[in-house]
Order: C-alpha cells, then sequence, then structure tokens
C-alpha cells in the first residue's frame, strides 16, 4: 500500500537507550516520530538499543516503556531488544570483513585526542587512519574499524533539506564493533532498521552526520535507502541539548507534576503544530501534524521553573554539513 505519493507507507522507529529516565528532548523525538508516522497511516516501532552492558538496564527499559504508555505513544508490535541479536549483527559484520573493509583498531580515546583538535564544535575528532595499515596483533584486544571512501555522501533530509558529506574528511574510518566485544551502533542501527522493516528515521539535528555513515553501511550490505528526518533539539539554558543530566525535565519529575496531555500540549507548542498551549494527547494532534510547521531552530527548556511559557526559539547556528 502507498500513499498519494506513490511513496510506501512509513515505518518509523522510535529506538531510546535503557541508560536512565527519558527526559523532555526524548519526549519531543518520539512525539514527532510518532506523529509522522501515524498522521499518513503508517507504523511506528519500538527498538530498546541496550548494546552497552555497562550501563544498560533493564528496569529503565520497563520504565520508559511505561513512560510512553502514560504519554499516549503506543508502538506496533513487540519491542526489538538489540541485546538479543548479538549472532545478527555478527553475520553481518562478517559480511563486510569479507568485503576486506574492517581492520583491527588499538587506539585508545586518549591517543586520538592526543593527535588533534576535536573537529568543529561538538568534539569530534576525524580518525586519521591510525591503524589501517598495521599488522594485527594477536591476541591483543581490538576494535573493528570500517574502511570509508573519500568520496561525497549526498542526501535530502526531510526537514533540513540538500546535505552532502565526505565521510574522510568528516569522519575517518569508524567503529562497527568496539574493544570490549561490544557492537557498535553505526551497524546495529543499520541492520535492525533494516530487518524490522523501517523506512522513516526520524531523530536530533545532533545525528545529522550518522545518516551518511549509516547509508554507506547499509548501500555495502545491500539493504534499501531509508527517509531520514531530522529535528530541532530541546536545550537548556546553556545550549547544551537536554540529556540525563537535567534531572528536572525527566519524566521521573514531569509526572508528580504534569498530566500526559499537558506535556504532549507543551511540546506541540513548541513543535508550533499549536499556536497556544492547550493540554493534547498525540491523537488530537494527528490532523494537525505537519513538518512544514515544525521550526528548524532549536527550542531552550529551562531547567527552572517550568511551565506553560517556558519554551523559546534561539538562534543557534545551523549545523548543516557541508
Amino acid at each position: 500500500m502507498t500513499t498519494a505519493t506513490d511513496r510506501p507507507l512509513p515505518v518509523g522507529r522510535f529506538a531510546p537507550s535503557p541508560t536512565g529516565r527519558m527526559h523532555l528532548g526524548n519526549v519531543f523525538s518520539a512525539l514527532l516520530s510518532w506523529l509522522s508516522a501515524k498522521s499518513q497511516g503508517g507504523h511506528w516501532l519500538l527498538r530498546i538499543e541496550d548494546l552497552d552492558p555497562g550501563r544498560s538496564r533493564a528496569e529503565y527499559a520497563q520504565q520508559l516503556m511505561d513512560d510512553l504508555q502514560w504519554l499516549g505513544l503506543s508502538w506496533d508490535g513487540e519491542p526489538v531488544w538489540q541485546s538479543q541479536r548479538s549472532d545478527i549483527y555478527d553475520h553481518y559484520f562478517r559480511q563486510l570483513q569479507a568485503q576486506g573493509l574492517t581492520y583491527p583498531c588499538y587506539c585508545t580515546r586518549a591517543d586520538l585526542l592526543a593527535t588533534q583538535a576535536p573537529h568543529e564544535s561538538d568534539g569530534r575528532v576525524v580518525y586519521p587512519g591510525t591503524c589501517r595499515h598495521r599488522a594485527p596483533e594477536p591476541g591483543r584486544a581490538a576494535a573493528s574499524r570500517l574502511i570509508v571512501p573519500n568520496e561525497v555522501i549526498a542526501f535530502t533530509d526531510g526537514h533540513y533539506g540538500p546535505q552532502q558529506v565526505n565521510l574522510a574528511t568528516h569522519v575517518g574510518d569508524f567503529i562497527v564493533r568496539r574493544k570490549d566485544g561490544a557492537w557498535a551502533y553505526q551497524l546495529a542501527v543499520v541492520v535492525d532498521d533494516a530487518l524490522m522493516g523501517v523506512n522513516e528515521v526520524v531523530r536530533g539535528r545532533d545525528l545529522l552526520l550518522s545518516s551518511p555513515q549509516q547509508m554507506y553501511v547499509a548501500r555495502l550490505l545491500g539493504f534499501p535507502s531509508l527517509r531520514f528526518i531530522h529535528l530541532p533539539l530541546l536545550c537548556n539554558e546553556a545550549g547544551q541539548r537536554l540529556s540525563k543530566r537535567d534531572s528536572s525535565l525527566d519524566l521521573g519529575s514531569l509526572r508528580q507534576h504534569f498530566a500526559p496531555a499537558d506535556i504532549i500540549g507543551l511540546l506541540a507548542h513548541a513543535a508550533s503544530l499549536l499556536s497556544e498551549f492547550q493540554p493534547m494527547t498525540p491523537d488530537d494532534l494527528l490532523p494537525l501534524f505537519s513538518w512544514e510547521k515544525v521550526p528548524q531552530k532549536d527550542i531552550v527548556a529551562p531547567r527552572e521553573n517550568f511551565s506553560r511559557e517556558i519554551f523559546s526559539r534561539e538562534a543557534f547556528p545551523e549545523k548543516f554539513l557541508t
């Protein structure tokens, strides 16, 4: 079944990491992802990204699922747990190995930080290929990196428009398996999205650079391309995106003071789906949703005095990739 534009109905997903309580920024991303898929008659899936055994907790996963249900953001089907899919990731990792595109890397983060200044303003370091031609050292723990080509990968983001990235100069060869054996994000999400039938990925604009990396991995593995839609970030007053450090804006705190419809209404107003605040359910917003209404500039959510009037858009520098 297709839409009027002859594009398959969207299959979106929300893929949180169970390393703490969801915060308002997580809910903002979940809500817009849910609305994007559901407003077009599509499906919305849930994936628990518990790849990191040192930080992920089953109780956090149960908590976030309870929070989603409380907010009215119900998912289709059964949740997918990444911690149960190691054999699947290994299968596709071996395909990359068979293409001669992976190599062991013995560098530490300290080594990388010592060689160059952080790239751009987000603290990234472009991997210089230190271990690409280094002889393997059997018995020594190593991460596995994927060789990237010196070519431009272009795509059109559903909200921020045309993007182009040269992975060699913006990222360098990137890790697909960690030194401790845990599967890296960039491999696992590509495999999962393909096997789950996901064709629309909605997430914060801080992950724009992940899209060409994931497009490259998908191309190597023969997976279909996805539609990427990135959204503005909810930030604290210092201009930092909300994270688990902003405990006053997590669901543990907010559920003590607000009804679900208040939180959904506040976020809908922040996304310019409502001209003024009013309590709403996700279903109420379906006929109102349009990506054309959603701002591109980040949105400030002050940590203190959370109220109906807190949201303001600030002129943060747009991090379009060139």
